[in-house]
């Protein structure tokens, strides 16, 4: 697979952790508030249990978004499938579990929502998470008109799964423009490139095009900014305000 030759099949509007901020991130109920407002690609955090289970969850350690405290990577899924994921945001979604790649899979190919699959592996535990990550979605997703986006931070995780599953597709995820960025997507052999919303110009657009890649903005959450990256060419934007920047999109001023 090269970049040139990828058909870009993808939205440009995509829920980021499923529900945004309007449900606990990367759980079922999240995945139903993506839905319902829309979204026809979802993007979720991926990482192994203690006992290799794939699950969502974004942070390393479970305090944040749970009740439970510590390094995720120290419980089995039985341990995690039991904390309330809910209540830190709202009492009204208190008890809402955590989700597995499965689940997720489940309820996107049910209704043809598209899906970035970060692999957000705990320390330590890189090439093993991108390698499991890759397998799983290739199984799960097997012969899916749209296959996920593989994405990750983790550049050992991202050459795992390159070597696991390549003919997925991926794009790298940078917290800061890199000035060989080609060169990275040339090693990951990667479709794309996930910018910070803040990094992103006119020129850049038009640099990562003409390359022969594509390039999304990560977290998108003001109207006027979501108009302009997609005006200037930007190919997809991650929202967390599933209620203001929703399909379709831009709406008339």
């Amino acid at each position: 697979m090269t970049a040139p030759s990828f058909r870009w099949p993808y939205p440009s509007l995509i829920a980021h952790r499923c529900g945004g901020k309007l449900a606990p991130e990367n759980t079922p109920a999240a995945m139903r508030v993506g839905a319902e407002h829309g979204f026809t690609m979802f993007e979720y955090d991926v990482k192994l249990s203690k006992d290799d289970v794939l699950f969502l969850l974004h942070d390393d350690d479970l305090d944040r978004t749970s009740n439970g405290h510590g390094p995720a990577r120290a419980r089995t899924w039985a341990e995690l499938s039991a904390l309330d994921a809910g209540s830190w945001l709202s009492p009204a979604f208190a008890g809402e579990r955590m989700a597995t790649l499965d689940e997720v899979a489940a309820f996107t190919l049910q209704r043809s929502i598209a899906s970035n699959v970060e692999i957000k592996p705990c320390p330590g535990r890189e090439a093993e998470t991108g390698t499991a990550v890759a397998l799983a979605v290739q199984r799960l997703w097997g012969d899916a008109a749209v296959p996920p986006l593989l994405s990750s931070f983790s550049e050992d995780a991202l050459a795992a799964a390159h070597v696991a599953a390549p003919l997925l597709p991926r794009a790298l995820l940078v917290e800061a423009i890199p000035v060989d960025w080609r060169d990275r997507l040339v090693r990951h052999d990667c479709v794309a490139l996930n910018v910070n919303q803040k990094d992103v110009t006119p020129d850049l657009v038009r640099d990562v095009h003409e390359a022969g890649y594509r390039l999304c903005a990560w977290t998108v959450n003001d109207v006027q900014r979501a108009r302009d990256l997609l005006a200037w060419g930007v190919d997809a934007l991650f929202t967390d305000m599933l209620d203001t920047i929703r399909p379709p999109f831009p709406a008339r001023a």
